[in-house]
């Protein structure tokens, strides 16, 4: 087997794990969506396909997992290939904890529904809607960024970080003033607390996949630097 078929033969299998990976991100964009959305039209049935959909994520995460040690096995890569390959470890693993927040949000529809809130008050629902929107757009633009290897678009996302943390922070303080205000609520109120910080994760794993992204393609490793540090390297 020539070496110039080898070569084809590794690019196809990176290939296919990147797409997969694509793939994987696309479900759990979904379920995030469909999470947020059976929290703000309290669907129980949605929040049960949240659930389903965890089980699916779990298993495209094992099966990735293991073509990767596969491949490092066989093909032993160097350089930019098993910088893409570690990439690809850590993007799943986010991915995965992505899909573990959305089953969160939705456990707690089924739980919010039991105790009958759909009846009663609603809270910022809507607020923690539009934070879910803010959180799932970082997640789809740090996806588009790891099918094209952007840095550019990666660096995008590290910058629009704090939308997410601030929007967060006001949450907390509209929550804070429902209990206060009406101590009936405190219970609902708290179950959203850990829906809001659920979704401020979200953007915490969309961050985290950006950083990859200019692993991969820059060879260094930039977290826990100030975006400006980052921006000088990217440019």
């Amino acid at each position: 087997m020539t070496d110039k078929h080898l070569s084809t033969q590794f690019d196809s299998e990176l290939s296919g794990i990147s797409t997969r990976v694509l793939e994987m991100g696309g479900l759990v964009e979904s379920q995030v969506a469909q999470a947020v959305y059976a929290l703000s039209n309290f669907s129980g049935e949605i929040a049960g396909q949240v659930l389903k959909q965890e089980q699916r994520v779990n298993a495209m995460e094992m099966e990735i997992d293991r073509d990767l040690s596969s491949i490092i096995a066989r093909r032993q890569p160097t350089a930019r290939d098993l910088r893409l390959l570690i990439a690809v470890s850590k993007t799943i693993g986010n991915l995965e904890r992505i899909g573990d927040e959305a089953a969160r949000i939705a456990r707690t529809v089924q739980r919010l529904l039991n105790t009958g809130m759909s009846s009663r008050m609603r809270l910022p629902v809507g607020d923690l809607a539009f934070e879910a929107e803010l959180a799932t757009k970082q997640l789809r633009k740090a996806l588009d960024a790891f099918a094209r290897l952007d840095t550019g678009a990666a660096l995008e996302v590290l910058k629009q970080d704090d939308q997410i943390d601030q929007e967060f922070e006001g949450l907390m303080r509209k929550l804070i003033t429902y209990m206060m205000e009406d101590p009936r609520t405190i219970s609902s109120a708290i179950d959203l607390v850990f829906v809001a910080k659920a979704i401020e994760r979200v953007g915490d794993h969309a961050k985290n996949l950006a950083e990859v992204i200019i692993y991969v393609v820059k060879g260094t490793d930039v977290r826990h630097n100030p975006v400006e540090a980052v921006e000088t390297l990217v440019r």
